[in-house]
């Protein structure tokens, strides 16, 4: 990456980032003096402050450890309810993120061509007013619907999102698409509500998790609870046509044939409606639709389900027999993903309503808790204007169950290139990498080539930074504010612990300064993050002070009992869905027959690692030493019969792209799959950590949606593998 540094500015950079490395960076002077208010410092610089980490959406509690001033490690926070006193290995690398020595500390202008790496740098104020008369530009020539805006949930979300409805655009891009569509549209028409909260206590028997590897998911205190049932005896029946660590973990794998997970739990709806192993009671009071669900899986035996799963149908029968004998403390885990098909859909509604027929709701699953963000205030602000323009990922239109908030973001990349309805000509991009993230990578680098300006915040030059035309550094979240964030019975502070190193400043900043530059002062009444803090913490009651030095607020108590009540049309449980059947859609699950790769070729499964947050991470020196070298895993078995061994580089190649990679040769995956790890193969040499590591699977995942709930099916990729 060319950028205009002098070899004194590079020395005087190196030996900066170096002692940071060694002891950690000054704590900013007002977090310092209040800690040491509150007892959490010494006057001689040592104790601790409480904030939140951000190495992943979860958001678990932190406390940063001070010596002499300045902080040297980060520990998980006992008072929050994600960490309980524990930090996962990417929490704990959180120091290496922030010190990253390829940190984008200064906002960048682009010189050379998209991709060339050529960049100068700039003022914010220069970076700032460029980017402001480039979206008016593009407002007052197409209109506000021309221009993108897309992020990755994260607490600074609001006031994006601020921007984006002020600005006027329909145009909103969230990687919910690519990861959880199918449940949270599954669980909304069947509980109305995005997701339950699933109960982990000593009664607890059973589990059964489709393709959800908790051992290595972002939901770590889920992670803890199940490793804690586990411990206690807790059957864990686990589904996956990979041996992940959660397999090794489980009582019983089954490696399932990929896409064929809703074939597994229509044949268990079936056993337990025909043996009547069900909750009558619970299924007659709490209910809709029951009947039409017994109709419909009559056909679905453990026979015809056993030629489809490979799966054998007394153990389907088992299973289910063993399931209903467990309810109500049995648990089919509604987890984020399934089989990654576009039958995924049917799958979450199989699943939802598998937990309804055993009664299990207040037992193993409940109403997930109130998050409080009700009790904070929030600055006074006009209405957002009206936009008239259809929205480009065609919801509500073309996918009518899909919440607006979540979208359909490979589609809206799709119509970028179409230009349907109508052309985009700018994208604002925040704390998200769609060039890595979307399938088809191919696509997406061609959808940019469409854009008449793109920006990127962030605090590393990623892929999509690479190829925007300014890059805004934003503050860590360690050196930065961010909005409160109600988690149960309390609301959490994310505080600095460390000052914001070059010119990085904070998302809250960089939208009110925009905002204001676009005109739109009045929708970011608030003078700088401690005044957005303080008009949020109003009508508790409580100084910013004490906030600060306890990380969190306790909200007064609710002791309110369990409700048996679900916010759908009917007021229960749906298993038949009147809002599917009048869209022309079943009304309850249905097998969906799912493409099969021809002879020669793999499905390409996908999933996390421990080691990684997604595609944002692997840049993290840290992270990147105790990471596997990232492989392509095959069979063994299938491997052999082809003159492959561990180790040898092969091409893979699917529909729409290629990539030459490493093999790892493992008996832990199906002959007819092979598997890569999301996140590798960067196009950005300002990575310098992780440019030239492993091939990007999305390079070669093909763009299949869900026409339901608009989900992204990653595992209905095929490919060819060839020695080279």
């Amino acid at each position: 990456m060319t950028i205009d540094l002098t070899r004194r500015d590079f020395l005087k950079m190196s030996a900066t980032t170096a002692g940071a490395f060694a002891v950690g960076q000054l704590i900013p002077p007002m977090v310092a003096q209040a800690a040491q208010d509150a007892g959490l410092l010494s006057p001689s610089g040592d104790g601790f402050i409480p904030s939140m980490c951000e190495m992943c959406v979860w958001r678990c509690g932190l406390i940063a450890k001070v010596r002499n001033g300045r902080v040297v490690k980060l520990d998980g926070n006992p008072d929050h309810p994600h960490s309980r006193g524990h930090l996962c290995v990417r929490g704990q690398s959180g120091l290496m993120n922030t010190y990253d020595p390829d940190r984008v500390l200064t906002p960048l202008i682009r010189t050379g061509k998209r991709g060339e790496g050529r960049f100068r740098k700039a003022t914010w104020e220069e970076a700032l007013d460029l980017t402001a008369s480039k979206m008016l530009e593009i407002k007052n020539t197409y209109g506000p619907e021309a221009m993108v805006f897309s992020s990755t949930h994260n607490l600074s979300q609001v006031q994006f999102e601020n921007l984006l409805y002020a600005y006027g655009s329909p145009n909103y891009g969230t990687q919910r698409s690519l990861c959880f569509n199918a449940m949270i549209v599954s669980n909304l028409l069947t509980y109305g509500m995005e997701e339950p909260a699933r109960i982990y206590d000593d009664k607890l028997q059973y589990i059964i998790l489709t393709g959800r590897n908790l051992m290595e998911a972002i939901s770590t205190s889920e992670t803890g609870e199940l490793s804690e049932a586990i411990t206690r005896g807790v059957k864990v029946v686990y589904l996956d046509p990979r041996f992940t660590k959660t397999a090794a973990k489980a009582t019983e794998w089954l490696p399932i044939k990929p896409g064929t997970d809703s074939a597994f739990h229509l044949a268990m709806l079936n056993v337990i409606i025909n043996e009547k192993l069900y909750n009558q009671s619970f299924v007659d009071q709490y209910t809709v639709g029951f009947d039409e669900l017994v109709k419909e899986v009559e056909k679905y035996t453990p026979e015809w389900a056993a030629t489809i799963t490979e799966i054998p149908a007394e153990t389907i029968q088992r299973i289910a027999r063993e399931f209903a004998a467990a309810a109500p403390h049995a648990l089919a885990h509604n987890g984020w993903r399934t089989s990654n098909f576009q039958n995924s859909f049917q799958t979450e509604r199989a699943i939802a309503i598998l937990n309804a027929l055993v009664g299990n709701w207040n037992v193993t699953l409940q109403a997930a808790a109130g998050e409080g963000s009700g009790v904070l205030g929030k600055p006074p602000q006009p209405s957002y204007p009206r936009s008239s323009a259809l929205r480009l990922d065609g919801v509500p239109g073309k996918y009518p169950v899909v919440p607006l908030k979540i979208g359909v973001f490979q589609e809206l990349r799709d119509n970028v290139l179409t230009g349907q309805p109508y052309q985009a000509h700018g994208w604002f991009i925040a704390r998200q990498n769609p060039v890595m993230s979307l399938p088809d990578r191919t696509k997406t680098l061609q959808a940019f080539e469409k854009m008449d300006f793109i920006v990127t915040v962030d605090i590393l030059m990623n892929d999509t930074a690479w190829f925007s035309d300014v890059v805004l550094p934003e503050a860590s979240y360690l050196e930065r504010y961010d909005p409160l964030n109600p988690v149960g019975s309390r609301i959490f502070l994310r505080q600095p612990v460390i000052d914001p190193q070059g010119e990085a400043k904070s998302a809250l900043w960089i939208y009110k300064q925009l905002g204001e530059r676009l005109g739109l002062g009045d929708y970011f009444q608030y003078k700088d993050e401690e005044d957005y803090i303080r008009q949020q913490i109003a009508p508790l009651g409580v100084s910013f002070e004490e906030l600060k030095s306890k990380g969190f607020i306790e909200l007064p108590s609710n002791e309110e009992e369990a409700s048996y009540s679900w916010n759908t049309p009917s007021g229960k449980i749906e298993i038949f869905s009147d809002t599917l059947s009048k869209i022309g859609f079943p009304g309850v699950p249905v097998w969906q027959e799912p493409p099969q790769p021809p002879p020669g070729r793999f499905y390409l499964l996908t999933g996390k690692v421990a080691q990684a947050t997604q595609f944002g991470s692997q840049n993290n020196q840290l992270l990147n030493k105790y990471a596997d070298e990232p492989r392509m895993w095959m069979n063994i078995d299938v491997a052999s019969e082809r003159g492959i061994e561990d180790g040898d580089w092969v091409e893979v190649l699917s529909d729409v792209g290629q990539v030459n990679v490493q093999v790892k040769v493992t008996p832990a995956i199906r002959h007819d799959c092979v598997y890569m790890t999301p996140g590798y193969g960067h196009l950005s040499k300002g990575l310098t950590t992780a440019f030239g590591r492993g091939a990007s699977s999305s390079v070669l995942h093909v763009t299949y949606t869900d026409p339901i709930s608009g989900g992204q099916a990653l595992s209905q990729t095929f490919v060819t593998v060839r020695k080279v």
